[in-house]
């Protein structure tokens, strides 16, 4: 996505830092008074800023207006490299979403082992899923407040120190309910990850960029994930607890990165970044019960909710399926898991560089019908490698569909609701991850797992219609 405000000249990194090193006027006297900085800029004029250039700020500024508190002021975005300090906020973001998909995946891979370790059925081991979502709802309740009394700091401390806790607890394979209760622990390191990091890299330059490279790192650890659980299990001959012995490294990185690069992010600095203190006690109400704005919300959590529903309900039985309905070996069925995560990873990547090109409305619908398509596909040829392709397939162009729902959300939303409501559509998001695959697990009891594919492909049609029902997107968020 193009940015008139990230050129060359000085004024491209005017963002949201304090720092105002290209003019002479304090960053008070320069939000005051937009018309004083744009003098200023031109007295001084090394670069040749033109009138041209400021415009659009101020045109900005009176469209947003309508919507935000007067002490809110739209600035240029910022740049993933400038400030200097988003480099490693940046990349710390990454390795987070690596340890959130790896979390994830690990639940498809590990499954047939934790059924024949616990001696489960398919409705109770399926809890591995249902656990989650009550992270997921309390990291969508109390965002908001960590946020604002807290900073991206509390964030980074709180999300990675859940994972934390959860995989110390899964390394000593404790009895099967305290197993859930860490479940759920993880689900919480997630939701609060998950909202704050969507939110921050989707208002920087070039968001669909980042945000397809933000969850290609999810689609790496998904990748991995299932990989190194399976070579573990079943060629190395390690119990399944092993796996966390290397997801208890991965948190600790995970916390060390993140709470050092968003140390600095305090409460101050986010309250200044977003409203004045007055909107803090009623951002998430705005955001859900708002005509404007509770429409896109509840419109982009729908979405989410189907969307992460199927990629996690794909993701987590599709070893179980390959296996038993396609009747394949345990390592094939579970390179199968991996394939299509790595189609996943790779569509995030690849299409987040098309989607800003051809609009994100059209692109998504293209994507979708597509993805629908291979679904029919894995369905209806019984054959395990047309499955194994037609499931990599799928996940390729099923891959750009959350960072779209993130920008749709940026774009459509003003600035001082996106933490909450991208939070309420991530924890949604999550609750999909936890109730349709449950639900999958539950009806494959008695019907057997086939079901996966005819629920895998309604959830589908679903999205499409959530997708098709949102408003027209501008262009550009600034």
């Amino acid at each position: 996505m193009k940015n008139s405000h990230n050129t060359g000249s000085p004024n491209g990194a005017i963002g949201l830092e304090p720092q105002t090193r290209n003019f002479p006027t304090s960053s008070n006297e320069q939000r005051l008074n937009p018309k004083t900085t744009t003098s200023s800029a031109s007295a001084s004029n090394a670069h040749n800023v033109s009138i041209q250039e400021r415009e659009p700020d101020l045109e900005t500024l009176s469209a947003e207006s309508q919507h935000q508190p007067p002490a809110v002021v739209a600035h240029a975005l910022e740049r993933w490299n400038e400030p200097s300090v988003n480099v490693s906020r940046v990349f710390a973001t990454f390795w987070s979403f690596v340890i959130m998909g790896a979390n994830d995946a690990a639940y498809g891979a590990l499954i047939p082992y934790l059924e024949t370790y616990y001696n489960l059925s398919y409705t109770i081991i399926s809890l591995v899923f249902l656990a989650p979502v009550v992270g997921y709802a309390a990291a969508a309740i109390f965002n908001n407040s960590v946020h604002m009394y807290f900073g991206q700091r509390g964030v980074a401390a709180l999300s990675s120190s859940a994972h934390l806790l959860a995989y110390v607890v899964n390394s000593v394979h404790p009895p099967y309910p305290v197993l859930i209760v860490s479940f759920a622990f993880a689900g919480l390191g997630n939701g609060f990850a998950d909202s704050a990091w969507n939110a921050w890299i989707a208002n920087l330059a070039n968001a669909n960029e980042l945000l397809g490279l933000l969850h290609g790192f999810y689609g790496l650890g998904a990748v991995l994930s299932p990989l190194i659980a399976t070579s573990l299990v079943t060629k190395a001959e390690w119990p399944w607890y092993t796996f966390y012995y290397l997801m208890i490294g991965g948190a600790a990185l995970e916390l060390g990165s993140t709470l050092p690069a968003f140390w600095r992010a305090d409460k101050h600095d986010f309250r200044k970044r977003t409203a004045s203190d007055q909107q803090k006690d009623n951002r998430l109400k705005q955001a859900l019960f708002s005509k404007a704005a509770g429409r896109v919300t509840w419109l982009c959590a729908a979405f989410l909710l189907g969307y992460v529903g199927t990629e996690v309900a794909l993701g987590g039985w599709i070893v179980t399926f390959m296996i038993r309905v396609r009747h394949g070996g345990a390592f094939a069925s579970g390179m199968t898991a991996t394939g299509f995560w790595i189609g996943l990873t790779v569509g995030r990547v690849v299409l987040g560089f098309v989607t800003p090109r051809i609009g994100e409305k059209i692109a998504i619908i293209v994507y979708l019908a597509a993805a629908m398509a291979f679904e029919l596909i894995f369905w209806l040829v019984p054959q395990f490698y047309v499955s194994a392709v037609a499931i990599a397939i799928e996940g390729f162009f099923l891959g750009p569909l959350f960072p779209a729902a993130v920008v749709a959300a940026t774009k459509l939303l003003p600035k001082h609701l996106h933490v909450s409501a991208i939070g309420f559509a991530a924890a949604l998001g999550g609750t999909g991850a936890a109730i349709f695959p449950f639900a999958v697990g539950a009806i494959a009891q008695s019907k057997g797992v086939q079901v996966l594919q005819p629920f895998a492909l309604a959830l589908l049609v679903a999205v499409l219609g959530f997708w098709l029902l949102l408003p027209k997107m501008p262009k550009s968020r600034d």
